[in-house]
Parts: structure tokens; sequence; C-alpha cells
């Protein structure tokens, strides 16, 4: 652990003995929370504009990677590289259709790892058993939108899931070799402290590999906008974010590795909170706040299961 946390870039280092870069991939999947097969206008919190370098339109996979991985080797002198498919649900289409995006990093010898965002109510047996058959040549992760173990604050979202199935699916995920990662929003509208603390307990409890931390935020065109500029949520200070994400990461085992500290988002998209952009700066009052308390990740774990590899 280079940190008072186990960071992702710490982990690849020793797995791989450098850093491997994480390129982000649209393969235009959709999504059932607005494709009206659950919902038509989705989490209020989400516009992929926000996160993503391919939008509205975009070229093929191959072209994607290629764009993005020879600007990277240049810069970094990279070597090793991640297939991160970050845009929608990456698992919401056939088999078939998912074998022939997936199949693109084959022609990277680069690319070591496979890293697919998804939600929970769009994986079944037979789309994990062709996820875990890149596992004999690949780092292959899993990232879920869990978000909360909170069912009213589920609804709140309009995640158009229960956290049952997103139990389901991490139980069903880490029976096979593929490491599973879930995304938490911390400050989610109504949650409290000891909400937060409650799903970090039971995060620590399931066997997780990876977490994902993302501060609830604000974009344009989405229902938050509204809420937002209307006054019926509020979004955290930095300084909240800070205690709380050390909060959390107090609970979970030490072994988990912390893939995300905050999130961030496109300035000319994001509305608040500003601060949420200054990436460095929160992981630094982060590593501070934990010296401050004399503790680090894992400091109030309670050993309650075994099965995080």
């Amino acid at each position: 652990m280079d940190s008072h946390y186990h960071s992702f870039n710490a982990y690849l280092r020793k797995r791989f003995g450098q850093r491997a870069h994480r390129i982000s991939l649209n393969a235009g999947f959709n999504c059932p929370n607005t494709d009206e097969s659950k919902g038509r206008a989705g989490c209020i919190f989400c516009n992929q504009k926000s996160f993503a370098y391919f939008t509205d339109t975009y070229p093929p996979i191959e072209a994607q990677i290629r764009d993005s991985i020879g600007p990277v080797k240049k810069r970094f002198k990279a070597k090793k590289f991640i297939a991160y498919f970050q845009n929608s649900t990456n698992t919401y289409a056939s088999p078939a259709e998912l074998k022939e995006a997936y199949d693109t990093i084959k022609l990277f010898p680069e690319i070591i790892g496979l890293a697919i965002s998804t939600r929970p109510d769009c994986v079944d047996g037979e789309k994990l058993d062709l996820i875990e058959s890149y596992t004999k040549d690949y780092e292959v992760w899993i990232e879920y939108g869990v978000q909360s173990i909170h069912e009213a604050s589920l609804k709140k979202i309009k995640r158009a899931h229960t956290f049952k199935k997103s139990l389901e699916a991490i139980e069903n995920t880490a029976k096979r070799n593929i490491k599973v990662g879930a995304h938490i929003i911390l400050g989610l509208p109504g949650e409290s402290r000891d909400d937060v603390i409650q799903t970090a307990k039971m995060i620590a409890s399931l066997p997780i590999s990876g977490i994902k931390l993302h501060a609830f935020h604000v974009l344009r065109d989405t229902e938050s906008e509204k809420l937002f500029k209307s006054g019926r949520i509020k979004l955290l200070k930095k300084n909240e974010y800070v205690s709380l994400a050390c909060d959390f990461l107090e609970h979970l085992n030490p072994e988990c590795v912390i893939l995300r500290i905050i999130s961030d988002a496109k300035p000319h998209i994001l509305i608040a909170p500003e601060w949420m952009n200054r990436k460095h700066q929160v992981a630094g009052e982060i590593e501070k706040e934990f010296k401050k308390r004399g503790t680090k990740q894992g400091a109030k774990y309670e050993k309650k299961s075994l099965c995080i590899r």
C-alpha cells in the first residue's frame, strides 16, 4: 500500500511491475433505464457526455483503441493498457454482440486488461461465461453500478434495480475468475453518515475486489439539475466528502482496491460541486484526514468473509 488506502495504481504496479493505463471505450450499447425497457430518462444524475471521449458519434472500437493508445504511449512512454468499456451498459446486448466488441482487444498486444462497466440487472450465466473466457489471457474486471445498499436511495435516484439484484450479480460473478468492482455514491439525497457506514460494512462483507467512490453531483440536462436548482437536493461540501470517504474506507477490507477515490466530470457539463474536479487536491486531503485520525483503510474492518481475492 503506497498511501493510507490501497490505490489502483499501487495494485497495478505490484501486479504488472508498472502502471497500466486505462483507455475508455464506447461500444454503442444502450441502457434498459433509457430505452423504455425499465425507464426512459435514466438515473437522475446521468449524462454520458460528462465523462466519455466518444459520445454522440463514435468510431469503430479498433479506431478508438488506436487513437487512445497512441498519445498515451507518446506522452507517458506507456507499455501496458486496460480496455475499459465505459459508456452506458456494457453487457446489455446478446453474447454474440458482446464477444464481437470485446474481441477487438485481441488486435492489440499491449492490452493486458479488460474492464466492463455495467448494471447488476444486465448479466446472466451465459454472459458471465463469455467474460470469464477472457481471464485466460487478461486481467478482467466487471464494475457494477451498485451506488447504495439502501432501497429508498435507489428509488430516489431512479436506478430501476434493487440492491438484491446487486447481491445476485456480485455473488454470481465472484464464483468465476473475474474481479468484481462496485461503484458507490457518497452524498446521495437523504442519506446520513450512518447510512454510508452501513453500505461500507455490507460491501466489506461481500466478494468485492475493488471500489469506485463517486461524489453525488449535478450535471446539465439531468433530472438532478432541476432538483438542485429548485433547492430540493443539497450536495456535500469538500470537507464533508473527505470525512465521509475516510469513514467509508475505514470499514473496508484493507486489501480491497480503490479503483477511484473521487469522480470527475467535464467542466462545461458539471454544474456542482465545482471542487469535485480538483481530484488531486481531494485525494491529498483524504490522506491528510487519515493522518490526522491516525487511521487508514481497513482500520475498522470486521472480517466476515474470505471471498475477496
